[in-house]
């Protein structure tokens, strides 16, 4: 039996998997740029920006921190999260890979 079909589901999860990436880091630098004053958010627009950031990461990062609290003011909870989503896309694509193409 193929699962030729499941190719757009494999690049659909990766590309998903890759924009969640991309807001993991960008709340990483956001959050830097707020403590070193570089970005002001008392500005409207840098204010919606960061507040959506926070909404898309939080709720992930909260889970993390529950098991790993920041350790000496460093917040570790970005790079679980960020190598939890690499282990997801890698576990993904590879078992959707040996379904479609096995032999």
């Amino acid at each position: 039996m193929s699962f030729v079909f499941l190719n757009p589901l494999i690049w659909l999860v990766d590309t998903v998997l890759w924009l969640y990436t991309l807001v993991i880091i960008s709340a990483v630098v956001a959050s830097w740029l707020i403590a070193f004053g570089v970005l002001n958010t008392g500005n409207q627009l840098v204010r919606q920006i960061v507040q959506t950031l926070y909404a898309l990461t939080e709720p992930v990062f909260r889970r993390v921190r529950r098991f790993i609290p920041p350790i000496g003011g460093l917040d570790l909870s970005p790079i679980i999260v960020l190598i939890g989503v690499q282990f997801m896309n890698y576990v993904i694509d590879n078992l959707l890979y040996y379904l479609i193409y096995r032999v």
